[in-house]
Protein backbone atom coordinates (compact mmCIF):
# COMPACT_ATOMS: atom_id res chain seq x y z
CA UNK A 1 0.00 0.00 0.00
CA UNK A 2 2.67 2.83 0.46
CA UNK A 3 6.05 3.59 -1.39
CA UNK A 4 9.05 2.06 -0.80
CA UNK A 5 11.19 2.85 2.60
CA UNK A 6 7.77 4.62 4.16
CA UNK A 7 5.93 3.10 6.64
CA UNK A 8 3.16 4.26 9.16
CA UNK A 9 3.51 4.18 13.47
CA UNK A 10 2.50 0.33 14.15
CA UNK A 11 0.57 1.75 17.62
CA UNK A 12 -1.20 4.51 18.55
CA UNK A 13 1.21 5.77 20.99
CA UNK A 14 4.06 5.84 18.14
CA UNK A 15 1.89 7.61 16.61
CA UNK A 16 1.12 10.59 19.29
CA UNK A 17 4.67 10.62 19.81
CA UNK A 18 5.62 11.90 16.64
CA UNK A 19 2.50 14.70 16.51
CA UNK A 20 2.92 15.73 20.21
CA UNK A 21 6.29 17.92 19.21
CA UNK A 22 3.74 19.92 17.04
CA UNK A 23 1.74 21.14 19.76
CA UNK A 24 -1.74 20.72 18.31
CA UNK A 25 -3.09 19.41 21.49
CA UNK A 26 -6.85 18.22 21.75
CA UNK A 27 -8.47 19.23 24.91
CA UNK A 28 -11.15 16.70 26.43
CA UNK A 29 -14.22 19.03 28.37
CA UNK A 30 -15.88 17.16 30.22
CA UNK A 31 -19.61 18.89 29.48
CA UNK A 32 -22.79 18.37 31.40
CA UNK A 33 -25.72 15.84 29.10
CA UNK A 34 -28.01 18.70 29.53
CA UNK A 35 -25.80 21.11 28.26
CA UNK A 36 -26.07 23.53 31.52
CA UNK A 37 -22.24 23.97 31.80
CA UNK A 38 -18.57 22.44 30.95
CA UNK A 39 -16.23 21.41 33.53
CA UNK A 40 -13.80 24.09 33.73
CA UNK A 41 -12.52 27.00 35.96
CA UNK A 42 -14.54 27.48 38.71
CA UNK A 43 -16.77 23.60 38.05
CA UNK A 44 -13.51 22.26 37.33
CA UNK A 45 -13.96 19.58 40.50
CA UNK A 46 -17.15 18.95 40.44
CA UNK A 47 -19.08 15.82 40.54
CA UNK A 48 -22.37 17.11 39.33
CA UNK A 49 -24.29 19.82 37.46
CA UNK A 50 -24.89 23.01 39.61
CA UNK A 51 -27.96 23.95 37.50
CA UNK A 52 -29.53 20.68 36.72
CA UNK A 53 -27.85 18.48 38.93
CA UNK A 54 -26.92 15.69 36.13
CA UNK A 55 -24.42 13.65 37.11
CA UNK A 56 -20.72 14.16 35.92
CA UNK A 57 -19.74 10.34 34.99
CA UNK A 58 -21.85 7.83 33.66
CA UNK A 59 -22.76 4.94 36.23
CA UNK A 60 -21.91 1.28 35.07
CA UNK A 61 -24.11 -1.23 36.70
CA UNK A 62 -21.39 -4.01 36.98
CA UNK A 63 -19.09 -1.30 38.73
CA UNK A 64 -18.03 -2.92 42.21
CA UNK A 65 -17.09 0.53 43.53
CA UNK A 66 -13.79 0.73 45.11
CA UNK A 67 -11.91 -2.46 46.01
CA UNK A 68 -9.11 -2.64 48.76
CA UNK A 69 -6.20 -3.53 47.02
CA UNK A 70 -6.78 -2.59 43.43
CA UNK A 71 -6.94 0.23 41.08
CA UNK A 72 -10.21 2.04 40.91
CA UNK A 73 -11.51 1.92 37.47
CA UNK A 74 -11.74 4.88 35.17
CA UNK A 75 -15.09 6.45 35.13
CA UNK A 76 -16.65 7.81 31.92
CA UNK A 77 -18.16 11.07 31.44
CA UNK A 78 -21.47 11.56 30.94
CA UNK A 79 -20.73 14.11 27.65
CA UNK A 80 -17.00 15.22 26.24
CA UNK A 81 -16.58 17.95 24.31
CA UNK A 82 -13.53 18.11 22.00
CA UNK A 83 -11.33 21.42 21.99
CA UNK A 84 -8.43 22.16 18.92
CA UNK A 85 -6.72 25.61 20.06
CA UNK A 86 -6.64 27.47 17.25
CA UNK A 87 -3.71 29.79 18.60
CA UNK A 88 -1.09 26.83 18.18
CA UNK A 89 -2.55 25.76 14.45
CA UNK A 90 -2.04 29.78 13.47
CA UNK A 91 1.38 29.55 14.56
CA UNK A 92 2.28 26.11 12.23
CA UNK A 93 0.70 28.14 9.51
CA UNK A 94 2.83 31.07 9.89
CA UNK A 95 5.94 28.91 9.64
CA UNK A 96 5.55 27.48 6.02
CA UNK A 97 6.86 30.40 3.57
CA UNK A 98 3.93 29.50 0.91
CA UNK A 99 1.32 30.10 3.37
CA UNK A 100 2.55 33.37 4.29
CA UNK A 101 2.75 34.21 1.09
CA UNK A 102 -0.72 33.48 0.68
CA UNK A 103 -2.20 35.12 3.79
CA UNK A 104 -1.55 38.86 2.52
CA UNK A 105 -2.76 37.68 -1.04
CA UNK A 106 -5.75 39.79 0.03
CA UNK A 107 -4.24 43.30 0.36
CA UNK A 108 -0.62 42.66 -2.06
CA UNK A 109 -2.12 40.36 -4.87
CA UNK A 110 -5.99 41.00 -5.00
CA UNK A 111 -7.51 42.64 -8.12
CA UNK A 112 -9.23 45.44 -7.27
CA UNK A 113 -11.56 47.15 -9.65
CA UNK A 114 -15.69 47.45 -9.31
CA UNK A 115 -16.07 43.81 -9.08
CA UNK A 116 -16.87 41.01 -6.45
CA UNK A 117 -14.81 38.50 -6.27
CA UNK A 118 -13.94 37.97 -2.75
CA UNK A 119 -15.19 39.10 0.63
CA UNK A 120 -12.59 41.89 0.73
CA UNK A 121 -13.97 43.72 -2.07
CA UNK A 122 -17.66 43.71 -0.16
CA UNK A 123 -18.61 47.45 1.66
CA UNK A 124 -18.18 45.23 5.35
CA UNK A 125 -14.57 44.86 4.98
CA UNK A 126 -13.91 47.95 4.16
CA UNK A 127 -16.19 49.43 7.19
CA UNK A 128 -13.91 47.37 9.14
CA UNK A 129 -10.72 48.98 7.49
CA UNK A 130 -11.93 52.29 8.17
CA UNK A 131 -12.99 51.73 11.96
CA UNK A 132 -10.23 49.80 12.73
CA UNK A 133 -7.04 51.30 10.75
CA UNK A 134 -4.45 49.71 13.01
CA UNK A 135 -6.17 46.01 12.51
CA UNK A 136 -6.02 46.87 9.03
CA UNK A 137 -2.70 48.52 8.65
CA UNK A 138 -0.82 44.70 8.79
CA UNK A 139 -2.03 42.56 6.13
CA UNK A 140 -1.27 38.88 8.32
CA UNK A 141 -3.97 39.69 10.66
CA UNK A 142 -6.68 37.57 9.82
CA UNK A 143 -10.43 37.36 9.41
CA UNK A 144 -12.37 34.44 10.45
CA UNK A 145 -15.75 32.74 9.17
CA UNK A 146 -17.22 30.79 11.79
CA UNK A 147 -19.82 28.09 10.34
CA UNK A 148 -21.58 25.37 12.21
CA UNK A 149 -24.62 22.62 11.93
CA UNK A 150 -25.46 19.72 12.69
CA UNK A 151 -24.76 16.42 10.45
CA UNK A 152 -25.48 12.72 11.38
CA UNK A 153 -21.48 11.46 11.91
CA UNK A 154 -23.07 7.50 11.29
CA UNK A 155 -24.64 8.22 7.81
CA UNK A 156 -28.05 6.94 9.36
CA UNK A 157 -31.49 8.47 8.36
CA UNK A 158 -33.41 6.79 11.05
CA UNK A 159 -31.20 7.26 13.98
CA UNK A 160 -31.78 10.67 16.47
CA UNK A 161 -28.34 11.21 16.92
CA UNK A 162 -26.71 14.54 16.15
CA UNK A 163 -22.95 15.83 16.34
CA UNK A 164 -22.59 19.89 15.93
CA UNK A 165 -18.97 20.36 14.33
CA UNK A 166 -17.45 24.30 14.61
CA UNK A 167 -15.45 25.21 11.39
CA UNK A 168 -13.15 28.10 10.67
CA UNK A 169 -11.78 29.42 7.49
CA UNK A 170 -9.80 32.48 6.86
CA UNK A 171 -11.05 35.56 4.62
CA UNK A 172 -7.46 36.48 4.02
CA UNK A 173 -6.77 33.92 1.70
CA UNK A 174 -7.25 33.81 -2.02
CA UNK A 175 -11.11 32.65 -3.01
CA UNK A 176 -10.27 29.34 -4.79
CA UNK A 177 -8.18 28.61 -1.48
CA UNK A 178 -10.83 30.04 1.62
CA UNK A 179 -13.03 26.59 1.58
CA UNK A 180 -10.17 24.19 0.95
CA UNK A 181 -10.05 21.66 3.42
CA UNK A 182 -6.44 21.90 4.16
CA UNK A 183 -7.21 25.68 5.37
CA UNK A 184 -10.14 25.17 7.49
CA UNK A 185 -9.92 24.60 11.33
CA UNK A 186 -12.68 22.82 13.23
CA UNK A 187 -11.50 23.74 16.60
CA UNK A 188 -14.98 22.73 18.56
CA UNK A 189 -16.57 19.21 18.37
CA UNK A 190 -20.16 18.89 19.94
CA UNK A 191 -21.61 15.13 20.48
CA UNK A 192 -24.72 14.30 20.36
CA UNK A 193 -27.16 12.17 20.87
CA UNK A 194 -29.03 16.11 21.01
CA UNK A 195 -28.08 19.31 19.53
CA UNK A 196 -26.89 22.08 21.51
CA UNK A 197 -29.58 24.60 20.28
CA UNK A 198 -29.52 27.61 22.47
CA UNK A 199 -27.11 26.06 24.37
CA UNK A 200 -24.39 25.96 22.08
CA UNK A 201 -22.48 29.66 23.93
CA UNK A 202 -21.14 26.93 26.51
CA UNK A 203 -19.89 25.03 24.10
CA UNK A 204 -18.10 28.24 22.45
CA UNK A 205 -16.71 29.64 25.04
CA UNK A 206 -13.69 28.76 24.81
CA UNK A 207 -13.08 29.85 21.23
CA UNK A 208 -14.35 33.31 22.07
CA UNK A 209 -11.65 33.55 24.70
CA UNK A 210 -8.75 32.63 22.17
CA UNK A 211 -10.71 34.95 19.79
CA UNK A 212 -10.56 37.69 22.74
CA UNK A 213 -6.63 36.91 22.79
CA UNK A 214 -5.74 37.21 19.15
CA UNK A 215 -8.03 41.10 19.15
CA UNK A 216 -5.78 42.53 21.75
CA UNK A 217 -3.85 45.32 20.90
CA UNK A 218 -0.54 43.36 21.39
CA UNK A 219 -1.89 40.60 19.87
CA UNK A 220 -0.02 36.85 20.07
CA UNK A 221 3.63 36.33 19.34
CA UNK A 222 4.52 34.50 15.92
CA UNK A 223 6.95 33.83 14.08
CA UNK A 224 6.89 34.96 10.23
CA UNK A 225 8.73 32.65 7.83
CA UNK A 226 8.35 34.87 4.81
CA UNK A 227 9.88 37.60 5.94
CA UNK A 228 11.98 35.84 8.39
CA UNK A 229 10.35 38.05 11.67
CA UNK A 230 8.52 37.69 14.79
CA UNK A 231 5.17 39.81 14.62
CA UNK A 232 2.33 40.40 16.58
CA UNK A 233 -0.93 38.44 14.94
CA UNK A 234 -4.53 39.78 15.47
CA UNK A 235 -7.66 38.73 14.58
CA UNK A 236 -11.59 38.76 14.25
CA UNK A 237 -14.54 36.91 13.87
CA UNK A 238 -15.93 38.60 10.48
CA UNK A 239 -18.81 36.64 9.68
CA UNK A 240 -20.92 33.77 10.51
CA UNK A 241 -22.47 31.43 7.67
CA UNK A 242 -25.44 28.84 8.91
CA UNK A 243 -28.68 27.74 7.77
CA UNK A 244 -32.09 29.08 9.15
CA UNK A 245 -32.01 27.02 12.25
CA UNK A 246 -28.68 27.36 13.08
CA UNK A 247 -28.50 31.10 13.02
CA UNK A 248 -31.29 31.07 15.87
CA UNK A 249 -29.40 29.04 18.10
CA UNK A 250 -26.78 31.14 17.25
CA UNK A 251 -27.53 34.82 17.48
CA UNK A 252 -30.84 33.89 20.19
CA UNK A 253 -33.24 35.50 17.59
CA UNK A 254 -36.79 32.52 17.19
CA UNK A 255 -36.88 31.81 14.30
CA UNK A 256 -40.43 30.72 14.26
CA UNK A 257 -43.55 32.24 15.33
CA UNK A 258 -45.19 35.52 14.89
CA UNK A 259 -42.03 37.77 15.31
CA UNK A 260 -39.51 35.25 12.85
CA UNK A 261 -38.06 37.78 10.19
CA UNK A 262 -34.86 38.42 11.02
CA UNK A 263 -35.47 42.35 9.83
CA UNK A 264 -38.82 43.62 10.75
CA UNK A 265 -38.23 42.18 14.24
CA UNK A 266 -41.19 43.71 16.85
CA UNK A 267 -43.01 44.62 13.34
CA UNK A 268 -42.99 41.46 11.37
CA UNK A 269 -46.40 41.16 9.77
CA UNK A 270 -47.91 37.52 10.44
CA UNK A 271 -51.20 35.64 10.35
CA UNK A 272 -51.90 32.34 12.07
CA UNK A 273 -53.41 29.75 9.25
CA UNK A 274 -55.73 27.65 11.89
CA UNK A 275 -56.39 24.83 9.69
CA UNK A 276 -53.06 24.44 8.27
CA UNK A 277 -51.34 25.24 12.03
CA UNK A 278 -48.60 27.99 11.02
CA UNK A 279 -47.73 31.78 10.66
CA UNK A 280 -47.51 33.28 7.30
CA UNK A 281 -45.79 36.32 6.95
CA UNK A 282 -47.58 38.98 4.34
CA UNK A 283 -46.05 41.91 4.96
CA UNK A 284 -42.96 41.62 2.21
CA UNK A 285 -44.74 44.08 0.09
CA UNK A 286 -42.97 46.85 2.13
CA UNK A 287 -39.50 45.78 0.56
CA UNK A 288 -40.82 46.43 -2.99
CA UNK A 289 -40.11 49.50 -4.87
CA UNK A 290 -42.71 52.41 -4.00
CA UNK A 291 -44.72 52.30 -7.66
CA UNK A 292 -44.43 48.39 -7.51
CA UNK A 293 -47.71 47.13 -9.06
CA UNK A 294 -48.04 44.42 -6.42
CA UNK A 295 -48.08 46.83 -3.78
CA UNK A 296 -51.46 48.14 -5.22
CA UNK A 297 -53.01 44.48 -5.75
CA UNK A 298 -54.95 43.19 -2.84
CA UNK A 299 -57.07 40.18 -4.09
CA UNK A 300 -54.23 37.66 -2.16
CA UNK A 301 -53.39 40.03 0.90
CA UNK A 302 -56.92 40.41 2.49
CA UNK A 303 -58.17 42.50 -0.24
CA UNK A 304 -56.19 45.50 1.29
CA UNK A 305 -53.13 47.51 -0.97
CA UNK A 306 -49.60 47.93 0.80
CA UNK A 307 -48.26 51.41 0.74
CA UNK A 308 -45.81 51.31 4.03
CA UNK A 309 -42.29 52.29 3.94
CA UNK A 310 -39.32 50.45 3.61
CA UNK A 311 -37.98 49.51 7.27
CA UNK A 312 -35.49 51.06 8.61
CA UNK A 313 -31.91 49.07 8.79
CA UNK A 314 -31.40 47.91 12.27
CA UNK A 315 -28.00 48.79 13.61
CA UNK A 316 -25.67 46.47 15.93
CA UNK A 317 -26.24 49.26 18.35
CA UNK A 318 -30.42 48.39 18.39
CA UNK A 319 -29.70 44.79 18.44
CA UNK A 320 -27.83 45.12 21.75
CA UNK A 321 -30.23 47.24 23.43
CA UNK A 322 -33.11 44.37 23.03
CA UNK A 323 -30.88 41.92 24.04
CA UNK A 324 -28.36 43.53 27.03
CA UNK A 325 -31.06 42.82 30.26
CA UNK A 326 -31.88 39.25 28.98
CA UNK A 327 -30.61 36.68 31.51
CA UNK A 328 -31.09 32.94 30.78
CA UNK A 329 -29.84 29.96 32.68
CA UNK A 330 -27.99 27.61 30.38
CA UNK A 331 -29.42 23.93 29.83
CA UNK A 332 -32.27 21.47 29.07
CA UNK A 333 -32.74 20.43 32.95
CA UNK A 334 -34.86 21.48 35.94
CA UNK A 335 -32.81 24.32 36.37
CA UNK A 336 -32.73 26.09 33.66
CA UNK A 337 -35.91 28.70 32.98
CA UNK A 338 -36.73 30.06 29.59
CA UNK A 339 -36.64 33.90 28.57
CA UNK A 340 -40.31 35.35 29.67
CA UNK A 341 -42.47 37.13 27.46
CA UNK A 342 -44.34 40.42 28.42
CA UNK A 343 -47.02 39.27 25.81
CA UNK A 344 -47.95 35.75 25.82
CA UNK A 345 -45.79 35.14 22.92
CA UNK A 346 -42.91 33.34 22.24
CA UNK A 347 -40.11 35.80 22.71
CA UNK A 348 -38.45 37.04 20.08
CA UNK A 349 -35.05 37.08 21.86
CA UNK A 350 -34.23 34.19 23.32
CA UNK A 351 -30.72 34.88 24.74
CA UNK A 352 -28.14 37.46 24.81
CA UNK A 353 -25.14 35.86 22.27
CA UNK A 354 -21.65 34.99 23.40
CA UNK A 355 -20.34 36.95 20.54
CA UNK A 356 -21.64 39.78 21.98
CA UNK A 357 -18.51 39.38 24.55
CA UNK A 358 -16.26 40.42 20.88
CA UNK A 359 -16.07 44.18 21.07
CA UNK A 360 -16.04 44.54 17.64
Amino acid sequence: MLPKDSELPSTTYEAKQLVCPLGLEVQKIHACPNDCIFYQGDYENLGACPVCGALRYKIRKDDPGEVEGEHPRKRVPAKVMWYSPIIPRLKCLFRNKDNVKLMRWHKEKRKQDSMLRHPADGSQWRKLDRTYTDFAFDARNIRFGLSTDGMNPFGEMSSGHITWPVTLCIYNLPPWLCMKRKFIMMPILIPGPKQPENDIDVYLRPLVEELLLLWREEGVRMWDEYKHEDFNLRALLFVTINDWPALSNMSGQSNKGYRACTHCLEDTDSIWLTHCRKCVYMGHRRFLPVRHQVRRKGKHFKGQADHRTKLKHRTGSDVLEMVKDLEVVFGKGPGSQPVPSDNGLAPMWKKKSIFWELPY
